[in-house]
């Protein structure tokens, strides 16, 4: 099969963020995305909408604009968010982004009264059942569609950094998991999700879905949900693997993080060099450690198996990146990175407040200051809120 990819014209950015919606007087997700959404028509019907179900009814899902830069994402969020607001307070709501909440069950979930969805559930049963979490997506446009899958490769190597730094859904359903990201694994265990396939060349990923979709396994190429992989209609990358993001300051960060490493991808390519593509069994074994261990994780560097602290590798790709971040404007928002790196991580921040005698309850009110505050909120600030 032919899959037509619409080059971009430079590394032009597009960002999706799902927010949770949380009643104000429990705490627990409100299952009312279909009511918010009905407020709110200018934005969420025509044949481009800003905001949108997703699979749940816990869920909103924020969609931008194509921008060209990090802050014109920023502006553009904002603008949506401040309508949404508006429209969450007068329903008694308020909004947040971990990948999980920390105490509703999923069982309690509603599904989005959406038709392809149906059809999921119908498909995955308990698999689909269960995804009531939450990610940030951001599409890089690629100039050339021979560009696409060797930049993809090379992106993989860098799974671990993309979770680890927005790991945020250390909690299930009341429980500490153990793991910086349940979400990765809850939505992971879906047959076409995780890592991107290594693949050659855009015409091996022809044939690839192609296969797939004669085996029946996918019915669109929309189906094959990995954490990096090529969206033709936008031309662009799209890197999935983030974690519910909390703040905008973050969200801006990992959007830098992805323009910057795509920027340079594109410009060794253009200067004859390859690209690196990690073993198979890097990718998977680095998303693992992510996963469980965080910004803690001991990462494998190279086939051969030498390996190194993470924290040391994103102090060094943040250095690396600065230039490029630089001459495309974001170099602030790159920075974030070692704001991250010294206040911790959202999993982390989640854990000190538990750490601190902090109830769930107090994590979920500190997720909702953090989102409309646009800060890091420290234990202090939560635990024992309202005594005196």
């Amino acid at each position: 099969m032919t899959i037509r990819f619409n080059p971009s014209r430079g590394a032009t950015l597009g960002v999706e963020w799902e927010l949770q919606l949380i009643d104000e007087g429990s705490g627990l997700l409100r299952q009312d995305a279909g009511r918010v959404l009905a407020d709110l028509p200018s934005l969420s019907e025509g044949d481009f909408t800003k905001l949108r179900h997703e699979l749940m009814e816990s869920t909103i899902e924020v969609v931008t604009d194509p921008c060209h830069t990090v802050s014109e994402i920023v502006t553009d969020l904002s603008a949506s968010l401040t309508r949404l607001r508006e429209a969450t307070a007068l329903r008694g709501m308020r909004l947040a982004c971990t990948g999980t909440h920390p105490i509703s069950d999923w069982r309690d979930a509603v599904m989005a009264p959406i038709q392809r969805y149906a059809e999921l559930i119908e498909e995955m049963q308990w698999l689909a059942r269960r995804i009531q979490t939450f990610g940030v997506h951001v599409h890089v446009g690629i100039t050339h569609v021979d560009k696409a899958i060797p930049i993809i490769n090379a992106l993989s190597a860098y799974l671990p950094h993309f979770l680890a730094l927005t790991a945020s859904s250390p909690f299930w359903k009341g429980h500490d998991t153990g793991l910086a990201s349940s979400r990765s694994i809850v939505f992971g265990s879906l047959p076409t999700a995780g890592p991107p396939h290594s693949l050659e060349d855009w015409a091996e990923f022809e044939g690839y879905m192609d296969t797939l979709l004669r085996a029946g396994t996918i019915r669109s190429i929309k189906e094959v949900w990995w954490d990096i992989r090529p969206h033709p209609d936008f031309g662009t990358v799209e890197v999935r693997m983030f974690d519910g993001i909390p703040t905008m300051r973050e969200v801006g960060m990992v959007t830098a993080l992805c323009q910057s490493l795509v920027t340079l991808f594109e410009q060794q390519i253009d200067r004859g060099y390859a690209l690196p593509r990690p073993a198979t069994w890097v990718v998977r074994d680095n998303k693992w450690r992510a996963t469980r261990y965080g910004l803690d994780a001991i990462i494998i560097t190279d086939d051969s198996g030498r390996t190194a602290p993470l924290r040391d590798e994103l102090y060094e790709l943040a250095s690396e990146l600065a230039p490029v971040a630089d001459r495309l404007g974001c170099a602030e928002e790159l920075k974030v990175i070692g704001e991250v790196l010294e206040h911790g991580a959202p999993y982390e921040r989640q854990r000190a407040i538990r750490a601190e005698g902090g109830s769930l309850e107090d994590v979920v009110s500190a997720t909702i200051m953090e989102f409309a505050e646009n800060r890091f909120v420290g234990p202090r600030e939560v635990v024992h809120a309202g005594t005196t």
